[in-house]
């Protein structure tokens, strides 16, 4: 008498996994596509190709004039004639590739995400409820591209480093793409939460954390736009003091939080610490509750997470910013938010 709608539950999950799984590729591209970015940053390549061109771009140079115009653009910039004044063309092509590969990947992830998006549309294998939303992150996905270009225009023209402004936007975007796709192949794939109804009380307590990691991905953003983390490279003082006295040190007293190395790191510092309070004792309460194994085992895994993430940053900071450090530590940020948002998927009631 109860078999037809586990029979139909079980049709829908099968109908909906190669979508979720579709789904689930785009996460695993994007994902890709900020640790190589961060990596690019970190190589100081992101100013090494001075034109934003989405198609013919496609293409890096193929020959030995090519690449000699390519770098003779690149050097026309500030970068160029202020830091690197001394690069030679092989130098120049190896922050070149770092820039290419991480502009090659978001064509690839607009491909990847499009085609098999009309088909399954044009299939009728997709909900039509579902389709406005799909529209939405691809067009999010272009709007991303624009917000990468303008970020570079910033350090062509002046000053050769990025506005944090616009490299925490262009962060944030990548996390908020990044976010809805993953919600939207766990909702295909899961179907119904797994857990028995939970309180209010723990569902908001869920979004909270995976808001403020959200908060603390963005102060990291800042951090690596001013390059706050060559600053203060000990823990848990700064430089001796728990609150550095150059905390308010600029005039308007708002600029610090955005152009103050002090206070960005601080206030980095300041949700971590939140957060490695605040995690352990929502773990504490979930894991009281009557949770399915699969939340339980997300729940254990978030607090694991947190306790490497925090370790990464630290590590970080003490070594004064390696490359293969801070990368890990931002790829940890994008695992902590997956998890998050996993519990939080988990939790969430119909």
């Amino acid at each position: 008498m109860h078999r037809e709608p586990v029979v139909e539950a079980t049709v829908v999950a099968a109908r909906n996994r190669p979508v979720a799984a579709w789904l689930l590729v785009c996460c695993a591209m994007v994902f890709a596509m900020v640790v190589v970015g961060g990596i690019t940053r970190l190589t100081h390549s992101g100013l090494s190709i001075v034109e934003w061109q989405p198609i013919v771009g496609a293409l890096p140079p193929l020959n030995a004039e090519q690449w000699t115009e390519t770098f003779a653009k690149y050097q026309q910039t500030p970068e160029y004639r202020l830091v690197n004044r001394e690069m030679s063309l092989d130098g120049f092509k190896t922050i070149f590739w770092w820039e290419y590969f991480h502009r090659l990947l978001g064509r690839l992830v607009g491909v990847v995400f499009l085609l098999p998006l009309i088909y399954f549309a044009a299939a009728r294998r997709i909900d039509r409820s579902l389709v406005p939303r799909l529209a939405l992150i691809f067009m999010l996905g272009g709007l991303q591209g624009a917000l990468g270009w303008y970020m570079v225009k910033s350090g062509l023209v002046d000053d050769p480093r990025v506005s944090q402004y616009r490299l925490t936007a262009h962060l944030g975007l990548a996390f908020l793409i990044y976010g809805a796709t993953l919600w939207t192949a766990l909702d295909l794939l899961w179907g119904r939460p797994g857990t028995a109804p939970s309180s209010r009380r723990l569902r908001d307590a869920a979004w909270g954390l995976s808001a403020l990691i959200f908060v603390m991905v963005m102060s990291g953003g800042f951090v690596a736009g001013i390059r706050a983390g060559l600053a203060y490279n000990t823990f848990p003082l700064m430089n001796g003091a728990w609150i550095p006295p150059e905390i308010l040190l600029l005039a308007p007293w708002y600029r610090n939080f955005f152009d103050n190395m002090a206070t960005v790191q601080f206030d980095h510092r300041m949700i971590a610490w939140l957060l490695f309070f605040l995690v352990p004792v929502f773990c504490r309460s979930a894991l009281r509750t009557d949770l399915a194994p699969r939340a339980r085992n997300l729940v254990w895994a978030l607090l694991a997470m947190l306790g490497i993430q925090i370790a990464l940053g630290i590590s970080t900071l003490l070594f004064v910013v390696p490359i293969p450090l801070a990368a890990a530590h931002q790829c940890g940020a994008l695992l902590l938010f997956t998890l998050s948002l996993a519990v939080s998927r988990e939790l969430a009631t119909r």
